[in-house]
């Protein structure tokens, strides 16, 4: 422990912060030796609680948000664990939609540190186990645990879960899930746990998904054979092991409400269907498809891959534009850049392509390279809010402002607007 850091008692939540980013040399260290050690003599492992796990390259937010928004509708107290957050690290640890006071955590970062001796954690092994400390304190009905990256070793994997959910399988995070969808769909789906219902929401999934469950002894259903959604005009319905017609569509993406719908009623706890159609329609998810301003439209989302851009230009091309559509684009140099941009051809009418900051951050010219020629006029910005101003600036009232690329982009920009 560094000489010059408070005790543990009289830490603030930023001095706790600053303490966690200090203990580990790297950010990413897989594996779960250290973190399960520390888990086990906190007694962390098995919950006296229902635990969904939720793993997938995109999408885990969104059925997060869905899922708890159902499930507090039915009446029950729910517990939701997510990251990587936007503007606060207590936006992480929610209980029926609110986050937990600063003190909250401050103990909970006190009882890991009291725990793990001499065992090193990175930050978010350190700060899974906080919140795992806090839920085990508060007592939900059902905890959402969202994994952080692949599933296998990540920290949140340390728990036995009830029903284990992997929304959707694409590449990310190659350097360590694998430059294959095979083999990242191996990774997702150490999340499976034998005997338990494990829910599969990709389309088109690999066969690894398949072989891994029945290698671990899981209860498989894939969506488009156990369970599925058909959309219509006045909403859509569920077909799995429950019929539900006529539900409400979601602001939030369909093919997660109806993965969502699987692993609900493969929890085991009574679910109204007035809960259903209440929890589908209120569900909102800051930093998805958000709007924040009309004349200009302004919309924020965090998509900063391949998989997840097609997803927002599909939801751009059903939202009409009389002028002109402007994107502010801040993006992480690991992901794929080119392939991102690519998703959005014919959409964008000019790029205001920003810098980020940090060792990840691609600069503003990396984005230009990335996005080659023929897809519209180009500006380069030293910050996102720099883009974003200029965007507006060049704006008329008919004109679309999309923010996109990453969670540090459009944390940028909701930083910009009044609570």
């Amino acid at each position: 422990m560094s000489s010059n850091m408070q005790q543990p008692q009289s830490r603030s939540l930023v001095d706790w912060l600053s303490y966690l980013e200090q203990i580990h040399p790297v950010n990413i260290d897989m594996g779960l030796d250290r973190v399960g050690l520390v888990a086990r003599r906190m007694e962390l492992t098995e919950l006296p609680f229902k635990v969904i796990t939720v793993a997938g390259t995109n999408g885990k937010g969104s059925s997060c948000a869905m899922a708890a928004s159902i499930l507090m509708a039915a009446g029950y107290k729910v517990g939701v664990y997510s990251s990587p957050h936007l503007l606060r690290f207590t936006e992480r640890v929610r209980i029926n939609g609110e986050e937990l006071a600063d003190n909250d955590h401050c103990a909970a970062f006190a009882e890991v540190e009291a725990a793990r001796g001499e065992t090193a954690l990175t930050f978010f092994e350190f700060a899974t186990l906080a919140g795992l400390w806090l839920f085990r304190r508060a007592a939900p009905d059902v905890l959402l645990l969202e994994v952080g990256l692949g599933g296998r070793l990540d920290a949140t994997n340390v728990v036995e879960s009830d029903v284990a959910l992997i929304t959707s399988i694409a590449l990310d995070h190659c350097d360590w899930l694998g430059d294959t969808r095979e083999a990242v769909a191996v990774e997702k789906a150490g999340v499976y746990r034998a005997g338990k219902p494990a829910i599969s929401g990709e389309p088109n999934p690999p066969a690894t998904i398949a072989s891994e469950a029945q290698r671990i002894g899981a209860n498989l259903r894939q969506v488009g054979i156990d369970f599925r959604g058909d959309e219509h005009d006045s909403g859509w319905d569920y077909h799995g092991l429950n019929h539900w017609c006529d539900l409400p569509k979601p602001a939030l993406p369909l093919m997660n409400a109806v993965t969502v719908l699987a692993a609900l009623e493969s929890l085991g706890l009574p679910l109204p269907e007035s809960a259903i159609r209440e929890g589908l329609a209120n569900a909102r998810l800051a930093g998805r498809m958000q709007q924040l301003q009309t004349a200009p439209l302004v919309i924020v989302d965090v998509a900063h891959n391949p998989h997840s851009a097609a997803y927002l230009a599909s939801q751009l091309r059903q939202i009409p534009c009389k002028g002109v559509r402007r994107a502010v684009v801040g993006m992480l140099k690991d992901k794929d850049m080119a392939g991102s941009l690519a998703e959005l051809d014919g959409l964008i009418d000019e790029w205001h392509l920003a810098s980020l900051i940090g060792p990840r951050a691609a600069s503003a010219t990396q984005l230009r390279d990335a996005l080659g020629e023929g897809r519209g006029p180009a500006q380069t910005h030293d910050a996102v809010v720099d883009a974003y101003r200029a965007a507006l600036a060049a704006s008329s009232p008919d004109d679309m402002v999309i923010v996109f690329g990453s969670f540090y982009t459009v944390a940028d920009i909701l930083a910009q607007v009044p609570r």
